[in-house]
């Protein structure tokens, strides 16, 4: 037995100990992150159920808090502009690759905002897509609010983007297209390009519980193996300690 408490053992004992430890922490954080992502969707949800209000009076209303708009419902009156049309590569509806089509919208206030009006299937890969030309002369589209994201570097050029980033497809079509765009939702209709967007899935909680599950599993058979570990060295250490014992014995 004070063979288990050399310092080789000790050295062992306290990197499983810490490695358990670390594997139950691991396990409550990514509980803690699945209450977060829980909480988000109950909040996106209420927002969705939310009655459409007019996207410069929820601008106007939200101020530097434009996050809060993110899946809020919203309308909005302008004309297209289909010479400003861009692409966001990386696309999948029904399993087929694509692109989204996001075409800014001029408004009567004279600001612009983009929208993004739905999938198309690779072969229109030419904007501005004839196939899916947007309606002519003023049109009030409704749909959901999203805040732009960044996109890479190396694509200001346009006009196919990984992302919806607003600044770099500002700059590729010459306006000022804020921080948020509206994003056209609703059942998706193949026969119709372009598909719009089915209404995002609010009831996914990501892997954060099976993965919680996992670093539990990782700290108990951590655990459980260690104690066999140390069961089979101790009774092999009592082993030979009584071997000692005989051969003293004997002499």
């Amino acid at each position: 037995m004070r063979r288990l408490l050399s310092p080789r053992w000790v050295a062992a004992h306290v990197f499983v100990l810490a490695v358990c430890v670390t594997c139950v922490l691991l396990g409550f954080w990514q509980l803690s992150r699945l209450q977060e992502r829980r909480l988000e969707n109950r909040i996106f949800s209420a927002r969705l159920e939310a009655e459409p209000l007019p996207l410069e009076e929820m601008l106007a209303g939200a101020g530097d808090d434009i996050d809060s708009l993110e899946y809020r419902r919203t309308v909005v009156t302008g004309t297209y502009l289909s010479d400003r049309e861009v692409l966001i590569r990386s696309q999948v509806f029904d399993g087929q690759a694509g692109f989204d089509v996001v075409t800014p919208l001029a408004l009567p206030s004279g600001r612009a905002v983009a929208v993004d009006r739905g999938w198309v299937p690779l072969e229109f890969d030419q904007v501005p897509v004839r196939a899916a030309a947007p309606p002519a002369g003023e049109v009030t589209v409704e749909g959901i609010v999203r805040i732009s994201r960044e996109g890479r570097g190396d694509e200001r050029a346009g006009p196919i983007f990984t992302r919806v980033d607003l600044d770099q497809i500002g700059r590729y079509a010459g306006l000022d297209l804020g921080r948020v765009y509206v994003e056209v939702v609703g059942d998706p209709d193949p026969t119709a390009l372009p598909v719009v967007n089915p209404l995002p899935d609010l009831t996914d909680e990501g892997p954060h519980l099976s993965y919680a599950i996992q670093w539990f599993a990782f700290a108990v058979v951590g655990a459980i193996g260690y104690g066999f570990l140390l069961r089979r060295a101790a009774r092999r250490s009592g082993e030979r300690d009584g071997e000692t014992g005989d051969d003293l014995g004997a002499g």
